[in-house]
């Protein structure tokens, strides 16, 4: 409760009083000089959280009862990327098999979540977080995004649908993540607006952008949404809402899906980005988490979203390349290198003439096997011994 007179008067409710009562009290005085709160009543309930949520919690009370319109950034981690910096380049190209989901106003999930090895984390500021606490989660992410280690995991944040999501963007503009995950993407203007607004906030737009699409009108306009912005590097589909749309449910065989999933694939493909397939919300049945994964990855997708740490080393497996895809890949790289070192403008391997886009291919398949550790980086002295 802001007051007009009679100072900070604090009530520290902890579990951890002891050990870090005079530091959260400290805390508690620094932000409400920050915001210029000389006068207030504050209760806070603490049971052991660090100091970038709490940091959020008492920001979020300050900006509800105030309105006042400033952030409190805590101490950040060195490596926290600033767009401003040009070493800070984003990787267009990164493998995402797995993107784990993390409700934006849960940072018990957000703490140890590198650990898991997804190649992704998404911190959710959409449909995991309810309207009520949005604006606090808002804090949250920035919080967590300025100062949790990842890991080198990418960093992700899905926004709300527009034009909410722009508040998002507002409220985590001092702490981009790498990418951003536009849901319910219908229409290309829709990118052009996040990468407007983007450039407006920070004079850059070097964070990447993966839309999803969730309804029939998306699905038939996903080639132009694909293509939409340079800054596009994948696409995702969202099956739950997208069933929804067309009115029927979603079952396992997902043959009510299928035109989507293609049609999705295929403007991935057309336009040079990744395609990303939906969740599987199964969490207990790692059979038919497998068994999804392995018909995903022959229709041409190239990841899946996660609910549950459990599902991320299952969809690793079933997407890294088979021995002989990796052999393969290895005869095919080293016979276009050779063409090369003969001036051949042809390349064959056995019976069949090998073309840009298969050495791309193969390339890709040998870049994979060496980041998992299934291919040996002197690869090519083992071939010609």
């Amino acid at each position: 409760e802001i007051k007009s007179r009679g100072g900070i008067m604090l009530e520290l409710e902890s579990k951890v009083d002891a050990l870090y009562g005079k530091s959260i009290r400290e805390l508690v005085q620094k932000i409400c000089k920050h915001f210029e709160i000389a006068h207030a009543d504050i209760l806070v309930q603490d049971s052991g959280a660090l100091e970038l949520v709490l940091a959020a919690r008492i920001e979020a009370a300050i900006k509800q009862a105030t309105g006042i319109n400033k952030e409190f950034l805590p101490p950040g981690l060195p490596e926290t990327a600033d767009l401003k910096d040009s070493s800070k380049a984003k990787e267009r190209d990164r493998f995402r098999f797995t993107r784990l989901y993390l409700p934006g106003n849960n940072p018990g999930m957000m703490l140890n979540a590198g650990i898991h090895n997804p190649n992704g984390v998404i911190l959710d500021l959409e449909d995991s977080v309810a309207p009520t606490v949005k604006a606090e989660a808002r804090i949250l992410v920035r919080n967590a995004l300025h100062g949790l280690d990842f890991y080198g995991t990418e960093k992700m944040v899905r926004i709300n649908q527009l034009p909410e999501g722009l508040k998002d963007l507002l409220a985590i503009a001092s702490c981009w993540p790498d990418l951003i995950l536009i849901p319910k993407a219908e229409d290309p203007k829709e990118i052009l607006e996040v990468e407007q607004e983007i450039k407006r906030l920070s004079g850059e737009t070097r964070v990447l952008f993966m839309p999803i699409l969730e309804s029939a009108l998306g699905i038939e306009n996903a080639y132009e949404i694909a293509s939409a912005s340079k800054n596009v590097v994948a696409m995702a589909i969202g099956l739950e809402d997208y069933t929804a749309d067309m009115g029927v449910p979603r079952t396992g065989e997902g043959t009510e899906s299928l035109y989507a999933r293609t049609r999705m694939v295929n403007a991935c493909k057309a336009a040079g980005i990744q395609a990303i397939d939906s969740v599987y919300s199964d969490v207990g049945n790692e059979a038919g988490l497998k068994e999804t994964v392995l018909k995903s990855r022959a229709m041409g997708f190239e990841g899946m979203g996660c609910i549950h740490p459990r599902q991320i080393p299952v969809i690793h497996e079933a997407f890294k390349p088979s021995h002989k895809e990796i052999e393969r890949a290895c005869a095919i790289v080293m016979a276009f290198e050779e063409a090369e070192k003969d001036g051949l403008a042809v390349v064959s391997l056995g019976s069949k003439m090998i073309d840009a886009p298969v050495v791309k291919r193969a390339q890709r398949t040998l870049n994979l096997a060496l980041q998992m550790d299934l291919l040996n980086e002197n690869w090519r002295k083992k071939n010609n011994g």
